[in-house]
């Protein structure tokens, strides 16, 4: 990655025409051949850019940024300030803290937070429409359907039903009954859930990993 700070005044020329008037500005490039011109009060939005595959040519007072459609960033430099180079290594990825395979992992090591004697018969039980998260077995008869989200929003009440209604079919498996598990509900959610008879399990990431005692709540 290439950063440079430098006084400049950028004109676009392309499906349209646009001007940056004179000032001190971030131009970054990035080893994918983008370019992005930045100021300091705009958090991540760049004032202008150019995507990969582009190709700059760099002449005295004039960085020319050209794409493969033909459209071009003609950058004058009055001013550099600041000009360095940094390898930053291959990208290892984002490694996320929550996320929904991890809460649905977490809560089928502890089934009775669902109710007292309800045991785990399979992870992503698989249906015509889609796996379902938990399938669990009541210890009174029948099974109970879990649907794990991050958020719980009317999609996921949505879901639950279409899985609810092709398992009502299977004798082996009625009476079934629906549970929609989540850190967080929508409102309408909570309501949509409960006059469909979806059970609305809130669950506390850090207690379901043991830092906490847990104590998720349904509704």
């Amino acid at each position: 990655m290439r950063l440079v700070i430098a006084r400049c005044s950028v004109d676009y020329v392309g499906r349209l025409t646009a001007h940056l008037p004179s000032a001190i500005r971030l131009l970054m490039v990035k080893a994918d051949g983008s370019l992005s011109v930045h100021a300091d009060d705009r958090a991540y939005k760049p004032l202008n850019w150019m995507s990969p595959p582009c190709r700059i040519t760099e002449a005295p007072g004039r960085w020319t940024v050209t794409n493969r459609a033909g459209e071009q960033l003609l950058i004058t430099i009055e001013e550099v300030l600041h000009d360095a180079r940094h390898d930053l290594g291959a990208e290892p990825g984002l490694a996320k803290d929550g996320v929904e395979a991890q809460l649905q992992s977490l809560l089928a090591e502890h089934c009775h937070l669902l109710g007292a004697e309800v045991t785990l018969l399979r992870r992503e039980y698989p249906t015509a429409i889609g796996p379902i998260d938990l399938l669990c077995r009541r210890q009174g008869g029948g099974t109970l359907a879990v649907e794990v989200k991050r958020r719980g929003e009317i999609a996921g009440v949505e879901q639950l039903s279409r899985y609810l209604s092709l398992l009502e079919r299977d004798p082996l498996l009625i009476p079934v009954g629906g549970v929609l598990a989540a850190q967080e509900f929508t409102p309408q959610a909570r309501v949509l859930a409960g006059d469909r008879d979806i059970d609305c399990l809130s669950l506390d990431y850090d207690q379901l990993r043991g830092l906490a005692p847990a104590t998720p709540t349904l509704f």
